[in-house]
């Protein structure tokens, strides 16, 4: 393993990825809160991978004040097969948004220019230094789409303007998406753009970013726990420290901020914790132990004298004493390379 193409799946086995904890929440919460702060409260989820622990956590929506309707996918349906999945539930203009990015886009000028422009789809765009690994979407003077172009060669890329997984649809576009596997990118708007249909692009300079793969991941995380982005679910973060409820920390022990620390952590004596770090539930950082740079899932134990820098450590998972774990995912069964 290893490399910028690494994905998530060592660390999400068991886990749909749109749970992962980020800042000890799963990411689908922060999700739900950025929707909610623009008053979005009737959301769909189309599910796939392990819907069970997603409803068992959320229920109805109702915890964390909204409404949630599930759609699931008996097999995977593609990005627009699976909003045409949920057709009986969408009864006016819609947001869709990709699961897998965090971003600070602003949702209601977004919807705003939609409606300025008569759109039939509007698709957000964010600027991005390589385009290949991406869907690149050219415009006119006026953001007019005017073709898709699938991960391009760099040298080829006519645009750095990249489909950011945003997007506005009326609800008369549905008519063009077939029943089964289908895709808003090969499929829809590209059929939109040979009818003449209006699509627009929106751009958007501010904070974007897929966390699909562990270095990304990892990036979000820091990114929060430093203040670079902020998240709606968890708006009093400043770089200080934050524990939950039993965390019991050696008196001989220095934790410098930013620190999230989840319930009934033990840091032990002459430990040094150096934000950014963050800490699941139930975390046991044994005498002697040095973290810096790190995320640590629920569960995890430190033998004394171990040396974490630079690394994700997953549920369950235990660091021998001694032991020195630098620029590396850690499960239970393996680890890996962190990519940067």
């Amino acid at each position: 393993m290893g490399g910028p193409g690494t994905r998530l799946q060592p660390l999400t086995s068991t886990t749909p990825k749109s749970m992962v904890p980020v800042l000890n929440r799963p990411f689908m919460e922060h999700t739900i809160a950025y929707l909610k702060q623009f008053g979005i409260r009737d959301i769909i989820l189309t599910l796939s991978y392990l819907p069970g622990v997603i409803r068992e956590y959320f229920r109805d929506g109702s915890p964390c004040g909204v409404r949630l309707t599930y759609c699931l996918e008996a097999v995977p349906l593609g990005t627009a097969g699976a909003v045409k999945n949920a057709e009986a539930h969408l009864d006016g203009t819609f947001f869709v948004l990709n699961g897998d990015v965090f971003t600070d886009l602003d949702l209601a000028d977004m919807f705003a220019r939609h409606r300025e422009k008569g759109a039939k789809a509007s698709i957000s765009l964010h600027r991005v230094e390589d385009p290949s690994a991406f869907g690149v979407v050219e415009t006119d003077s006026h953001r007019r789409v005017k073709a898709f172009i699938e991960k391009p060669p760099r040298a080829e890329a006519t645009t750095d303007w990249i489909n950011a997984g945003t997007y506005i649809l009326e609800p008369e576009v549905m008519r063009h998406i077939p029943p089964g596997h289908y895709m808003f990118e090969r499929g829809l708007f590209p059929t939109l753009l040979g009818r003449g249909e209006p699509v627009y692009g929106y751009p958007h300079r501010g904070y974007w970013l897929d966390m699909g793969t562990p270095g990304k991941y990892f990036s979000l995380c820091m990114d929060l726990l430093t203040a670079a982005v902020r998240s709606p679910l968890l708006p009093g973060l400043d770089g200080g420290l934050s524990y939950g409820p039993r965390v019991n920390v050696h008196p001989s022990a220095s934790v410098t901020g930013p620190v999230v620390a989840g319930g009934g952590c033990r840091i032990d004596a002459r430990v040094s914790v150096v934000g950014p770090v963050v800490l699941g539930e139930n975390c046991r950082l044994e005498e002697g132990v040095f973290v810096k740079n790190a995320i640590l899932w629920d569960n995890v134990s430190v033998g004394t004298g171990a040396r974490l820098n630079r690394a994700i450590i997953s549920s369950n998972a235990g660091i021998a004493p001694g032991q020195e774990v630098a620029d590396r995912m850690v499960t239970p069964a393996e680890t890996a390379p962190l990519p940067r």
